[in-house]
């Protein structure tokens, strides 16, 4: 069993690291600072600007196929990739990719929307979620009725994300409301200008999903994504597909978060003594330390599945329920650390609390992943202990 970074796999954190610290991190005060105002941290210029930056090295498209222009990076190095970008709060994502869906498209579909959006020319979002059909996706409610050779799709998506800024969408509607979410749900590729609105929704993060209003929107056969009635299918494949990724961004998060409250420990003095001798202030620091490297390995382990080909799903709802509620235990800790400070905007801490705060209840709650994990158990889908085979 070896545990070691393979040298490409330590090449491409290590460069990542080196973008993070040169390019990123350079930036968060400012950042910080349009967030008060009330303005994006990064504009769509700069963010494509950085992107751009990151190509030049060859850093586009990080899971995209090599036959589509990209990396082509397995599902551990790209674990490695977010762990890094997490060290920071700067908005940043590498440029080059589409959902994992997209490529059901047909080649006509492919020309339209997935090359753009690999290329960056196109913005997407995905919508299933809806104001009564959360956690539960089968309880979906929008409807397309067909009418000639054309549907007309009527229904409202909430919370989703990148909604305001997309010029397409992948929107999924009951097409046979007698089969519902078996055999009865259709994806359907549709263009801001065939009618559908997007309404910001202020959340207490720095971004903003947007809710979606279709009112007889209507779009022709040729843009149903894969095939009639199995959009449900699609679904699941978008929710699952990187769940891991989630929980491996908070990775870096709680390494920065740790270290800053280690090195407020280490210079803070109360009563004539550095906290760092206080008892309290070592087992915060123990405990988040040990947290953080269980979730380290979570994390790897649900990616290593995915590489393998096996079923991951379990492996990942266990790092996500985990990374989830330890990070926001991490970033409390943290806090409480630094007293009055941390509670301040003069320091990240307050930031990464609200946004680590998302990480429980987006593609998938605490609740969800519970569910999901102990069905597996006690149904014998998954042994205990079986994790080693």
């Amino acid at each position: 069993m070896d545990f070691s970074l393979s040298v490409e796999e330590r090449e491409v954190r290590d460069w990542v690291r080196t973008f993070v610290q040169r390019e990123l991190m350079p930036r968060e005060q400012e950042v910080l600072r349009r967030e008060r105002a009330g303005e994006p941290g990064l504009t769509s210029d700069e963010l494509r600007e950085l992107q751009l930056k990151a190509k030049e090295s060859g850093f586009w498209g990080v899971q995209t196929p090599e036959e589509y222009g990209g990396m082509g990076l397995s599902a551990v190095m790209t674990a490695l990739l977010e762990a890094e970008l997490g060290r920071t709060f700067v908005p940043f994502r590498f440029g080059g990719n589409a959902d994992n869906i997209l490529y059901y498209a047909n080649d006509e579909q492919k020309e339209r929307y997935l090359l753009p959006t690999i290329s960056g020319e196109r913005k997407s979002c995905f919508a299933i979620t809806e104001p009564g059909a959360g956690s539960d996706a089968k309880a979906i409610r929008t409807s397309a009725r067909k009418d000639g050779t054309d549907w007309v799709i009527n229904g409202e998506k909430t919370f989703i994300t990148g909604g305001n800024e997309a010029d397409f969408v992948m929107v999924f509607a009951i097409t046979d409301p007698e089969k519902g979410a078996n055999g009865g749900v259709t994806c359907f590729l549709v263009d801001r200008d065939a009618g559908w609105k997007s309404e910001y929704i202020d959340t207490m993060g720095e971004w903003g999903p947007a809710s979606l209003v279709f009112e007889d929107v209507r779009v022709p056969e040729t843009q149903i994504l894969g095939e009639l009635g199995h959009g449900f299918d699609l679904a699941m494949q978008w929710i699952g597909a990187g769940r891991y990724l989630l929980p491996a961004r908070a990775i870096g998060s709680c390494e920065r978060l740790i270290s800053m409250a280690i090195e407020h420990a280490n210079t803070r003095e109360t009563f004539g003594q550095k906290i760092a001798e206080r008892q309290a202030i070592q087992w915060m620091i123990a405990d988040s330390g040990t947290e953080l490297e269980a979730l380290r390995w979570l994390v790897l382990h649900a990616a290593w599945q995915v590489d393998q080909k096996l079923d991951s799903r379990h492996a990942q709802s266990m790092a996500k329920l985990y990374g989830g509620v330890k990070a926001n235990e991490i970033v409390d800790r943290v806090l409480q650390i630094h007293g009055g400070m941390g509670y301040t905007r003069e320091l990240p801490v307050e930031r990464w609390y609200r946004e680590l705060r998302l990480l429980r209840i987006y593609e998938g709650t605490d609740e969800i992943q519970r569910r999901t994990i102990a069905r597996n158990l006690l149904k014998g889908h998954v042994k205990v202990g079986g994790t080693l085979g």
